[in-house]
């Protein structure tokens, strides 16, 4: 029988993995890290700051290149990293790039008493995606409104929109439960009392509404809140794997204050090695035919002791 998670125990989480995956990975180092791609499977590392956000934006760019009127492109993108969103307007309007034929999906959204959020809730999604990106965007070069997928909480409009157009690239995060978007570990509870879903079975869910993992809230509390939980919805609408598996390619971005260090190595290790485990759900990406994971070096950290 599995462990119980040392978090939170009526969920599933990493921490109920055998004690030999978790200390495998706490050894990896950074001069070490680019031994763990295989084919499907690439790591680059960034030296600055400048070079990992211009890097991040620069996928948008090369989603939206790609887009034509008989062959529609985009890509889906996340909330955390934010940091390139601006420079994304930027490139488009200095570029003159005219994005009439160019798709964007939203990963995920809040949800706030039964609906998702509006862009006028503080710590929504599709706001800071509009307020960071698309409304900074010359008028005459924007997207056409209804190229603009935000996911709801009757997400049927949003599954049909990923028939419309070719997702070149799922760009995302990780999460301290080692998500992207909100596809957070399940609760351990009937029939996953004993043991997680299979790696299949998760990667059969479609966009949904989901209850959020303690950690998960935590996490969102820390990065934009201040620390105020009280503030942070404990339910979200989130794309799927359904949906990740129609991207081409799957790009995840580690700046090193998202996830911890040791949680960056553990989702390298499981991915290289091919141990999916829905426990870790980012893990379920080493059995995606195109993952990237992307480091700033300044942010991969140490799984040392250190007293403080």
């Amino acid at each position: 029988m599995r462990s119980i998670s040392k978090v939170a125990p009526e969920w599933w989480d990493y921490t109920t993995l055998d004690e030999k995956i978790l200390n495998e990975a706490a050894k990896i180092t950074i001069d070490k890290l680019k031994r763990f791609e295989r084919p499907g499977f690439k790591i680059n590392i960034y030296d600055t700051v400048q070079e990992f956000y211009c890097a991040e934006a620069l996928e948008y760019i090369g989603a939206w290149l790609q887009a034509t009127e008989d062959s529609p492109a985009g890509i889906c993108g996340p909330i955390g990293p934010t940091e390139q969103l601006p420079i994304v307007a930027q490139m488009v309007n200095a570029m003159n790039l005219n994005l009439r034929n160019c798709h964007f999906w939203g990963m995920d959204e809040w949800v706030v008493g039964g609906k998702a959020a509006g862009v006028d809730f503080s710590l929504g999604f599709a706001k800071a995606d509009l307020d960071l990106c698309f409304n900074r965007i010359r008028r005459e070069l924007r997207m056409p409104k209804e190229n603009l997928h935000f996911p709801s909480e009757k997400p049927d409009e949003y599954v049909k929109s990923w028939e419309k157009a070719r997702c070149v690239v799922m760009q995302g995060g990780q999460g301290e439960t080692k998500h992207w978007a909100f596809n957070d570990p399940v609760k351990r509870a009937g029939k996953y009392k004993d043991n997680p879903p299979s790696p299949a079975e998760y990667r059969k869910l479609s966009t949904r509404v989901v209850d959020l993992h303690p950690i998960t809230l935590i996490q969102n509390a820390r990065t934009s809140g201040g620390g105020t939980v009280q503030n942070v919805p404990s339910s979200a609408v989130t794309v799927g794997p359904l949906q990740t598996w129609k991207a081409e390619k799957v790009s995840i971005w580690h700046p090193g204050h998202h996830d911890n260090p040791f949680g960056m190595r553990l989702t390298t290790f499981m991915i290289s090695q091919k141990i999916p485990d829905s426990a870790v759900p980012m893990s379920l990406l080493a059995d995606h035919p195109q993952v990237v994971f992307n480091f700033l070096r300044g942010g991969f950290g140490v799984c040392e002791i250190e007293m403080h």
